[in-house]
């Protein structure tokens, strides 16, 4: 881990006195909670992580697995994406309407329990792709912070920190919530989560890497990494019976592989 760099985050977060970190379950949030800690001791540190069908049970088993590593409590909080129509609607602005809420929710959260700023785990390298609900993230600064952003931290960084500070995600493939495999359109419902959350389950058995199930209606798109096709070509009758039963009529399999964001490459303009 390059000294600077560290240097540069330990004492951003060390400005903050106190500090709410959104933990999210990836090795992001992961790396900025154990920082934290490692910076303000872990009775300045709280970790919260909002909770709704958009988030995977493995996220979540991850983010409580991680702050109790760190020694932090973890508090879930209840975000109840599906009942905002804004959100449902699943138009190309439905990070955006996604993370103003929940980071609301977050911040009213740590005002009531005495801490002016809540953490968030984007880096330098998210820019890279559509992200509109960076847009939210910040619209809600000061109170909303990116420590890690600021700090110039990039994806390698934080798995460097991650591996030597023995956090148990730090080579957990990056993973986008569950509603950004719907397709733009397609509402959002708990049973199209559940059939994604399902699917990718039942292909993560066979397959390593990155895997994406691709919600087009009636129509799972799979996105694996090209190396890993041999092994799900091995496997493709168990495969294809597996993510049918998870509600899907018809299996493609994506000859481009996985590629992050690949649901925005039907997006005309970006969100502004």
């Amino acid at each position: 881990m390059e000294k600077a760099k560290q240097e540069r985050l330990f004492s951003l977060l060390q400005a903050y006195g106190s500090l709410v970190v959104a933990l999210s379950g990836g090795v992001d949030s992961a790396v900025l909670l154990k920082a934290a800690v490692k910076t303000l001791g872990k009775e300045k540190v709280a970790a919260v992580t909002a909770v709704s069908e958009l988030l995977s049970g493995d996220e979540l088993a991850d983010a409580k697995r991680c702050a109790k590593l760190c020694g932090v409590t973890l508090t879930t909080l209840p975000a109840e994406d599906l009942s905002s129509p804004d959100v449902v609607r699943n138009d190309a602005k439905r990070c955006y309407y996604c993370k103003k809420r929940r980071f609301e929710m977050i911040v009213e959260w740590a005002r009531e329990h005495g801490c002016r700023h809540v953490a968030e785990g984007t880096n330098v390298d998210d820019a890279a792709d559509y992200r509109p609900g960076l847009t939210a993230i910040e619209e809600l600064a000061p109170a909303v912070v990116s420590p890690l952003k600021e700090a110039g931290w990039g994806k390698a960084d934080i798995r460097r920190a991650a591996k030597e500070w023995g956090m148990p995600v730090w080579d957990k493939p990056s993973a986008a919530c569950l509603a950004s495999r719907v397709a733009y359109g397609i509402e959002l419902t708990g049973e199209r989560l559940r059939a994604v959350e399902t699917a990718e389950a039942a292909i993560r058995r066979c397959v390593r890497g990155q895997i994406r199930v691709r919600h087009h209606g009636d129509i799972a798109r799979i996105e694996i990494e090209p190396a890993s096709f041999d092994a799900f070509w091995q496997h493709r009758e168990e495969l294809e019976t597996a993510v049918r039963a998870a509600g899907f009529a018809y299996v493609t399999l994506d000859l481009g592989g996985y590629r992050m964001g690949s649901q925005n490459e039907s997006i005309s303009h970006a969100f502004s």
